[in-house]
């Protein structure tokens, strides 16, 4: 057969492959701009404050794909300056915004390993060694939250998708008849219903839409005073649900919200969840690894009493993105959801195939940065840190509730709620006209502080108040980065005070 073709068959060489020593040398020259960047994260600019314009202007994004490739050096010497040097760092000390932790380095050096080896973490014949490590993952990740290791877990890119595993596990074990097989339209099929506070996380209504359960499924449940799900309501609900022929398929506690870090009473959920035969989930995708800690709040041990768990361990074990785990009490919890044979499948049994496990069936090798960090500090090490993070977020509560210009409103795990407050003003602050005035002052605030480039934070809204929010999962924040906080905050308040106060309030 003629080879003539012109397509370079014979002796082929791809415009992709690199020999080992190009590989190596800008394999190194990568490593040390990565070192460097670790090495003086602290004195650069949390974020560049660049308009979404000026960014694609740099990259030059309306171009077209070309038709010649890239010498390897300059294109990774290209991206390597657009990313260092246009990006918000979360590994910043002063990154107090969402609940995304810096990366520990050696889980930098794990991602590096595992995309090297490839490995497709779907069946265990295609990844052995890849799968007995996410498989030793799993146990260790919940020996640390106190979660039964008798049973069943997989890892998953975060929140979300580690939240809506647990969803569906209550979905195939709760209902009365075979949904999977028939939907929510079979014979004697009942309306489903999921209950959580009103501070729950939005994954929920994800969950129920692709469910097929709808998010009008949802019930949520007022909370009390300090933010948890009020109990007697949640019993309430449940009560008239079952009297109207509903099924209570699922009772979601949140172990540390987003917002504030509050935990709900988790004990008692559980007792009324076998009350009425519900399935009970824990939201621990912030909070749940606190639980190591010796600040944990008693409630947040609860966890060990869920049917299913979401933790993330790209938050507070400080692994890369993307890294999200659901844990089940049930060994078969997650193949009863989820699990198909098909007989293009031709894997052993006997053996863990995480591909029947969960949504996916090609699964890159996530597992493999969290093993090293967890490695790498041991439980003794992210008991101290966790330690650290939670005492920093409270002196930083300490530190505004003492501060003339600002006010403390709560602190839970390691976030801590405030907002800047005119000194002039604050006697005054309950007023309607000032009250409005300080909601748009601390709203600009939180934007300017952003484009200053030396710290971050995010917001919550507490009973219709707008305040500032700072939430600590990070290695590198130390005492003297929360107290900057508080400074960076009062001077840049003043600033846009200056600017916004209307005649009538001066």
């Amino acid at each position: 057969m003629s080879t003539g073709d012109g397509l370079g068959l014979e002796g082929r060489r791809t415009p992709i492959e690199l020999g080992a020593d190009e590989f190596r040398e800008i394999g190194h020259q990568l490593i040390d701009d990565v070192a460097d960047l670790l090495a003086s994260m602290r004195e650069r600019p949390l974020a560049t404050g660049e308009s979404p314009e000026q960014v694609r202007a740099l990259l030059e994004s309306d171009q077209s794909l070309p038709n010649e490739g890239t010498d390897a050096a300059t294109l990774l010497r290209q991206a390597t300056d657009l990313l260092v040097d246009h990006s918000i760092y979360n590994a910043h000390p002063r990154f107090f915004g969402y609940i995304t932790a810096g990366a520990a380095p050696i889980g930098i050096l794990g991602d590096l390993l595992a995309s090297a080896i490839n490995q497709n973490v779907g069946s265990w014949s295609l990844s052995p060694m890849a799968t007995e490590i996410e498989a030793q993952t799993v146990r260790w990740i919940s020996e640390l939250v106190g979660f039964p290791t008798g049973g069943g877990g997989v890892l998953v890119s975060g929140g979300n998708v580690a939240n809506m595993l647990g969803f569906w596990a209550a979905r195939a074990s709760r209902v009365g008849w075979d949904v999977r097989e028939h939907g929510m339209r079979a014979k004697g099929a009942r309306d489903l219903r999921v209950y959580g506070s009103k501070g729950m996380h939005t994954w929920i209504q994800k969950a129920a839409d692709l469910s097929g359960i709808g998010a009008g499924s949802i019930r949520w449940v007022d909370t009390d005073q300090e933010g948890r799900i009020d109990i007697r309501a949640l019993r309430a609900q449940i009560e008239a649900d079952v009297a109207a022929d509903a099924v209570p398929m699922m009772v979601v506690g949140t172990g540390g919200s987003v917002s504030t870090g509050v935990v709900d009473p988790l004990p008692e959920l559980r007792e009324l969840c076998d009350e009425y035969g519900a399935w009970f989930h824990v939201d621990g995708a912030y909070g749940a690894f606190a639980v190591a800690a010796s600040a944990a709040p008693p409630e947040l041990r609860g966890i060990a009493l869920a049917d299913s768990v979401a933790v993330d361990p790209h938050k507070w074990l400080y692994a890369p993105l993307e890294a999200g785990c659901t844990l089940v009490r049930d060994p078969d919890a997650l193949l009863a959801a989820f699990s198909y044979r098909p007989e293009y499948y031709h894997f052993p049994d006997g053996v863990q195939n995480f591909f029947e496990h969960g949504i996916q069936n090609s699964r890159g090798f996530r597992a493999l940065k969290v093993w090293l960090v967890l490695r790498h500090a041991g439980r003794d090490g992210y008991r101290r840190m966790i330690d650290q993070d939670i005492a920093l977020a409270s002196r930083f509560h300490a530190i505004a509730a003492g501060h003339p210009e600002l006010e403390a409103f709560t602190h839970a795990l390691s976030i801590t709620t405030y907002r800047f407050v005119p000194a002039d003003l604050s006697a005054r602050a309950k007023e309607e006209p000032v009250s409005a005035y300080l909601d748009t002052l601390n709203e600009t605030l939180l934007g300017r502080i952003e484009k200053s480039g030396r710290a971050f934070v995010s917001n919550a809204v507490l009973d219709g108040t707008f305040v500032l929010r700072m939430c600590i999962v990070n290695f590198r924040t130390s005492l003297e980065d929360v107290e900057a906080l508080a400074d960076i905050t009062a001077e840049l308040g003043r600033a846009v005070d200056q600017e916004l106060r209307p005649e009538a309030l001066r």
